[in-house]
């Protein structure tokens, strides 16, 4: 058995930035998934990375909050606490072509309202946020 001179709160620290550091990149993949399927949310997963970098990774903190498309975002949730009018129009819509589709798919009534109410959540948590005017 080797002996470490690292102590348990070094080992212990780098074991949680890695975990943060994972969490990160998994919610980054799932943002950048989010960007092209309608189903996937990006905001709240970018939202996600970049509170997780914040903790493992100040390099890919950085990238995040200085990404032309991604920066904003995070810039107006920190700064305001808000979503731009776009993408909330967006999301909300994306919502509700995603109910029709299931709607029109005949999912089981069971799973069409728990839908329903999962989306009516998400869409009530959006709308509620202050606005921030965001160029096209």
């Amino acid at each position: 058995m080797p002996i470490s001179d690292e102590s348990p709160a070094l080992r212990s620290g780098r074991i949680a930035r890695l975990g943060w550091l994972l969490v990160g990149f998994s919610a980054l993949v799932c943002g950048a998934v989010g960007v092209v399927l309608p189903l996937l949310p990006t905001t709240p997963f970018v939202l996600l990375a970049a509170f997780a970098f914040a903790r493992s990774s100040p390099t890919l903190r950085r990238w995040l909050v200085e990404h032309r498309t991604f920066g904003p975002m995070i810039a107006d949730w920190e700064l305001h606490g808000a979503i731009a009018r776009r993408y909330k129009v967006l999301a909300c819509g994306v919502m509700l072509a995603s109910l029709i589709g299931s709607f029109l798919a005949s999912v089981s009534t069971y799973i069409f309202f728990i839908q329903l109410i999962v989306m009516a959540g998400a869409a009530s948590f959006v709308l509620t946020r202050p606005d921030v005017a965001r160029d096209p």
